[in-house]
């Protein structure tokens, strides 16, 4: 298969043959036999293994194996790169091998990622595709796995199903090769109360693993997010540190000795360093519906670590049909998520009659409500008691949901009112949320 006969339109040719046996794998888990053969003729004359075809074979592995591809990998479908790459094109300066090897490679990731299969998924199929998918978001770049995100996490929690995670529980073997992640966990917390012995303890211990790591990652965007405003009423620390060199030669040019040569310095200017502290309290209302997953796991964790602040007071309240006050273990989102009970309806004004009674002095009360919102017949009564508490001075925080994508859904009813109010639902990324609480605790 001589590219040079063709020119640019061979090159087209072997990209088209490559994607169409990407789809023939995808919608047909036979293979067809002429697309196999000159895909591995195509492989081999980009110089890259014959593994590249092999859906059995993890990104990993081939990775581990040829590691100039992790490098190539790297980026390779980012928008920024797309652009590039159009770019290129237009300009006539694009090199169209390097297009049909990076068609081999995009193949490659999104065969192993997407094609799924059926039946039965063991713990090291799970892990596979966990590292393969991670394989793939580098690949997207950080936008582009944000929009996937959704895409993926639906795979996962598909895989997670079909797993018999019970089996794989009651053995420490099986339990070690598993990842916590969102779809992972949100199946223990559902199963939770099925589990006992050896299967309960894996299961709190890759609950463990998530809580911490997601933990460390919120824990350093709330010490990242700016922290209240300078408090000038307070006078600056008489410290070198706090030295304002730059004023104090400003405030003392009249002393200047064109004589001497020299400034003399009658008084020195320290910065006001000193921020602003409010005595505030957060109460921190979720939804535990079967929709709320990934908010409630989220919230519980951002809330421990407001508690752990100074001179922050946190409240945390989980309901679905009842409300749960969780406040006495606000500061362990582990022994939180450990006495969650998650599915069922919903029944807000249940969660309101809780959370009122809570609010002391509105002016420092920030109310933080994650929900859909989706009441249907309680829709009204809840909407009466946030306004309520908006009108009292409380700043009510409405978020649709709390996740990595950003994704929200929140009833289109509510959605119109909470504007008119003058509370719209902020963003559902969670970065959105840690800036609006130190925003208003800072």
């Amino acid at each position: 298969m001589d590219a040079q006969v063709g020119g640019a339109d061979a090159y087209g040719n072997r990209r088209q043959v490559l994607y169409w046996r990407l789809l023939a794998r995808l919608f047909d888990g036979d293979e067809q036999p002429s697309l196999e053969a000159a895909s591995v003729a195509i492989v081999d004359d980009l110089g890259l293994p014959p593994a590249l075809l092999d859906p059995g074979v993890s990104v990993d592995n081939l990775v581990q194996r040829f590691p100039g591809l992790g490098t190539e990998l790297q980026a390779l479908m980012a928008p920024g790169q797309k652009q590039k790459q159009r770019q290129q094109q237009e300009q006539g300066d694009d090199d169209p091998q390097a297009q049909v090897r990076r068609a081999a490679l995009v193949s490659k990731l999104l065969l192993n990622v997407f094609s799924t299969g059926s039946g039965n998924v063991t713990a090291g199929q799970l892990a596979g595709w966990q590292q393969d998918a991670g394989w793939l978001k580098q690949a997207l770049g950080d936008e582009g796995a944000a929009e996937m995100s959704g895409v993926l996490s639906g795979l996962e929690g598909d895989l997670v199903k079909r797993m018999a995670l019970r089996e794989v529980l009651a053995d420490p073997r099986l339990a070690a090769r598993l990842t916590p992640s969102m779809s992972l966990i949100e199946q223990l917390l559902r199963d939770k109360a099925n589990l006992s012995g050896v299967a309960l303890a894996n299961a709190k211990s890759l609950i463990r693993r998530y809580v911490d790591e997601v933990a460390e990652v919120l824990r350093t965007q709330v010490q990242q997010t700016s922290a209240g405003t300078v408090d000038r009423s307070v006078p600056p620390k008489r410290v070198f540190r706090n030295l304002d060199l730059q004023r104090t030669i400003w405030k003392n040019l009249t002393n200047w000795s064109p004589e001497d040569e020299r400034l003399y310095v009658d008084r020195l200017f320290y910065r006001h360093t000193a921020k602003r502290t409010t005595p505030a309290k957060l109460i921190v209302v979720v939804d535990q519906s079967g929709s709320m997953v990934d908010s409630m796991v989220n919230c519980t964790i951002l809330a421990s670590i407001f508690a752990g602040l100074p001179k922050v007071d946190v409240h945390l309240i989980a309901f679905d049909t009842r409300a749960l006050d969780l406040t006495p273990w606000v500061h362990d989102p582990f022994e939180v998520l450990l006495r969650t009970k998650l599915g069922g309806g919903n029944d807000g004004p249940v969660a309101m009659e809780m959370a009122r009674p809570k609010i002391t002095n509105p002016a420092d009360t920030v109310m933080v409500w994650i929900s859909d919102f989706y009441e249907f017949d309680r829709s009204q009564p809840l909407f009466d008691g946030i306004e309520a508490v908006h009108r009292s001075g409380v700043k009510f925080i409405p978020v649709g949901s709390v996740n990595s994508s950003g994704h929200q859904s929140v009833d289109p009813w509510f959605r119109q009112k909470f504007k008119d109010l003058g509370t719209p639902v902020i963003s559902g990324h969670i970065r959105k949320l840690v800036f609006e609480l130190k925003n208003f605790l800072g």
